[in-house]
């Protein structure tokens, strides 16, 4: 064998065990992607039901019901409403009409399985998943000074 074709051989292998490296760190970096939705996104586009993605929004008024560790609740962008089930505790700031993110799948009913659960951190802060949403949605008015405002229920 002649050493320019030991030099293609040797390049040859270290191109393809480049492109097998990058198929593989591509693959764990999809495996772990999660995308963000609103509820609306979530009936306008019909998510696949086992798919993981994570959903924010407002919890609707009177909408949480507790049994244990079990909690159902709705969260809702103004526009539509989708209902949410969480098994574990919940954050200590979780209450209706604040913001909210959770991590899950929705089941084969159109429900969202939740596997997380993450509430606003103080009264200022919504996060900004859950206040572009809104804002997308027009229900978001924000006046100087002002944080948080959301336009009534029309």
């Amino acid at each position: 064998m002649t050493r320019k074709r030991k030099r293609l051989y040797a390049v040859l292998a270290l191109v393809a065990g480049l492109g097998v490296a990058t198929a593989l760190v591509l693959s764990a970096f999809s495996d772990n992607l999660v995308f963000f939705h609103s509820p609306s996104d979530v009936v306008e586009k019909h998510l696949p039901a086992d798919k993981r993605f994570r959903i924010g929004g407002l919890v609707q008024e009177g909408s949480v019901k507790r049994d244990g560790l079990l909690t159902e609740f709705e969260v809702t962008d103004m526009r539509h409403t989708i209902a949410v089930r969480y098994t574990g505790l919940m954050p200590d700031l979780f209450r209706e009409g604040q913001g909210v993110v959770a991590d899950g799948r929705l089941d084969g009913q159109g429900r969202f399985i939740a596997s997380e659960v993450l509430a606003k951190h103080d009264e200022n802060y919504m996060p900004p998943e859950v206040a572009e949403a809104l804002k997308k949605s027009g229900q978001w008015h924000e006046k100087p000074g002002d944080h948080n405002k959301l336009a009534a229920p029309k």
